[in-house]
């Protein structure tokens, strides 16, 4: 997230470094989605169609229903999301209403989120992470690469912490096996080849889960299918001061590693100011990197705050201060207030009672990509002359306007965060249930 203060770049050419990758992963869209398998595949990650149930029992069609209206919801995005080292395939389903009425109202965005049992990669898990702790002890200098994308393409992808890697899109596994390790049984892997599997394993389970066929899931009103694929995010070099040798700088960022990858951006406080609306100074800038992006995923990470309302207040908090005071000889000039993100205000998972964190949140972009891709298809069903017809009723006002469209600038998801399975009529082994959404709107 660039800084709240001035860029202080150095003008040595030589200590520019090249772009940091973050913790974060950016969602994109990536051509219409076609191919029925990968429709009917809960491990196929999207925008807009009909949902890929992974349950398999049907929910509640009613998990898709507006809270104001009660009309069925377009599904926005399907996240195949597992999470590393679990035995569960996971998914997060978000919903949202196009109704003009339902705007800047809670309750017009809903998430859910859906795990089933994996039973034989759990199998499978046990036995692998076993002989991988016993590698450990034995040599304590080995060193796993680091871990990345949970919905990745084909193209781009290697194993992730989620458990995901090339088989996201249905396409082939790789061919080319893992090194092996010398002086082991053949059985044996690293954690990249444990999640390689789980993602195959996993794909299988997917499409013998609960089809909509014959539902009113598959009678709901959709957006065009769009393929939802994923990048890492890249953000220029942070600015460098010039500071004494002798001073002592605390890094925040200690103390939550991320595998690596740059997070320190996160920890930058906010500063309170009258004058202009920083906080969407910085959301424009930090997107403007990668201005495609439909969605931000960081599964325990920190969201990036569109703009200061009440949403920004109850995340960002004001932090403790003395009492101004009231006599004349006391004045004093009081310095801008910094604010930093904490999750106490957010309430816990009605489930198990467990603190939820943030996941993932859809961004700006994704409203012009659900918008275009309806006037694609719209177009596409059109004669030449129904296309002319409808350029003079534009032209001559005799269409009335559009009273459907999504206001929102960004919708933030929070999951909980030991990802619990309870539920009703499953037991222990399947999951359908509702996380929260904070919606900030766009002014």
């Amino acid at each position: 997230m660039p800084s709240i203060v001035d860029d202080d770049w150095s003008d040595s050419d030589d200590e520019i470094g090249a772009e940091v990758e973050t913790a974060v992963l950016l969602g994109v869209s990536d051509g219409i989605m076609e191919t029925e398998t990968d429709i009917k595949d809960a491990a196929v990650s999207r925008i807009g169609g009909h949902p890929a149930i992974l349950p398999s029992r049907e929910p509640p069609f009613s998990s898709s229903q507006c809270k104001i209206c009660s009309y069925p919801m377009e599904l926005l995005v399907q996240v195949w999301c597992p999470v590393e080292d679990s035995p569960m395939d996971r998914a997060l389903y978000i919903w949202g209403c196009s109704r003009s009425a339902c705007q800047r109202k809670d309750g017009s965005v809903r998430a859910w989120r859906a795990l089933r049992y994996n039973a034989e990669y759990a199998a499978k898990l046990a036995k692998k992470l076993a002989k991988k702790q016993a590698q450990q002890k034995a040599s304590s200098s080995v060193k796993t690469a680091p871990a990345t994308n949970p919905f990745a393409m084909q193209a781009k992808s290697t194993p992730g912490p989620f458990g995901l890697g090339d088989h996201v899109f249905g396409q082939p596994a790789p061919t080319v096996a893992a090194p092996a390790i010398e002086d082991e049984p053949e059985d044996t892997c690293d954690t990249e080849s444990v999640t390689s599997e789980s993602s195959a394993h996993s794909l299988i389970i997917a499409m013998a889960s609960t089809t909509i066929d014959d539902s009113p899931w598959q009678a709901a009103p959709s957006f065009p299918p769009l393929y939802l694929s994923t990048t890492s995010e890249y953000l220029p070099p942070p600015a460098k001061t010039k500071i004494s040798q002798s001073a002592h700088i605390e890094d925040p960022t200690d103390e939550y590693p991320k595998d690596g990858k740059d997070v320190s951006w996160a920890f930058e406080p906010y500063e309170n100011s009258l004058e202009v609306d920083g906080v969407f100074d910085r959301f424009t800038k930090r997107v403007s990197h990668t201005g495609e992006q439909c969605l931000r995923y960081e599964l325990k990470g920190i969201p990036l705050p569109f703009s200061s309302d009440k949403v920004f207040d109850r995340l960002f908090p004001f932090p403790p201060q003395d009492p101004l005071p009231v006599t004349k000889a006391a004045f004093k000039v009081v310095p801008n207030v910094r604010r930093s993100y904490s999750t106490t205000s957010i309430p816990p998972c009605p489930a198990c009672k467990a603190a939820r964190v943030f996941e993932c949140q859809l961004m700006p972009n994704l409203i012009n990509v659900l918008r275009a891709s309806i006037k694609d298809e719209d177009t596409q069903k059109l004669t030449d002359e129904q296309r002319m017809k409808v350029v003079q009723e534009v032209l001559q006002k005799k269409v009335s306007s559009d009273k459907r469209g999504m206001e929102w600038g960004t919708c933030m998801i929070f999951s909980c965060e030991k990802d619990c399975c309870l539920d009703d009529y499953s037991g222990d082994k399947e999951c359908w249930r509702e996380e929260l959404v904070l919606v900030q709107w766009d002014d």
